[in-house]
């Protein structure tokens, strides 16, 4: 059963030549962890912020939850979870303070707050470092955190935006293997990143996208399999998008 549903969602920034993305579609399943992978600048960001309601397409019709993106954002905004790219946390308060922070916006407070804080704390190793400024941590402390401040309600869909990028292997290993938890428990993923092979082995279905349009959807095996010149999904990603260098500018 599809939990989003993305039809012809085209979005052109102002003084662009081309669409950032450029009429996709697109059926993610309930309860899948799903990869959005593409180069830079190929659009998974832009549809991402779009399906959070950060941004209004042009045109195009999403439905997420049964709800319509464009009727229904209210009712949208609370079965889903946004973790960004950017670490989204103040470096001057506390990880307890700016968990509690994040815990009231979403209407949670006193004991279920403070609790689910604690076994979130707990399960990413932080419990020792919560009464510490978060200017005093790590990379990859701060990424734990910011996943946190994105999950503390346990929404339906969580958004993932490069939520390892940067990090040491451990905490990488420790936020992949809650993830699969996570997803065991229900919760829907929508994931960007970089790593093909973190992408191939955590995603149930990937999109590869270029250049605003959707190149191929698929399981990783299905997408490896289809060519026998395909070794793994990195070489998949290269053969459709090509080894030309995408630098931000």
């Amino acid at each position: 059963m599809s939990i989003i549903e993305i039809r012809k969602l085209t979005k052109k920034y102002k003084g662009s030549d081309e669409p950032a993305i450029d009429s996709i579609s697109l059926d993610i399943e309930e309860n899948e962890i799903f990869g959005l992978l593409g180069p830079n600048g190929a659009g998974k960001t832009t549809t991402i912020s779009i399906l959070c309601g950060l941004f209004r397409p042009d045109s195009g019709e999403v439905k997420i939850g049964g709800f319509d993106l464009h009727t229904d954002l209210e009712k949208i905004l609370h079965i889903i979870g946004v973790v960004p790219q950017d670490i989204a946390l103040y470096p001057t308060l506390t990880a307890r303070e700016n968990l509690t922070f994040f815990g009231n916006m979403y209407g949670l407070k006193g004991k279920e707050l403070r609790d689910r804080i604690e076994e979130n704390l707990v399960t990413f190793g932080l419990e020792k470092f919560g009464n510490k400024k978060i200017s005093t941590y790590s990379g990859g402390m701060k990424r734990r955190v910011n996943l946190i401040a994105g999950l503390l309600h346990r929404p339906r869909i969580l958004f993932l935006d490069e939520p390892t990028v940067g990090i040491d292997v451990q905490s990488r290993n420790v936020i992949l293997c809650f993830l699969h938890e996570l997803k065991r428990s229900g919760t829907t993923i929508i994931y960007t990143s970089h790593y093909m092979e973190e992408a191939e082995n955590l995603c149930s279905r990937v999109a590869i996208m270029d250049r605003g349009h959707l190149i191929a959807t698929g399981k990783p095996t299905e997408l490896i399999n289809s060519n026998p010149c395909f070794k793994n999904l990195e070489t998949v990603f290269l053969q459709l998008t090509g080894k030309d260098l995408r630098d931000d500018v």
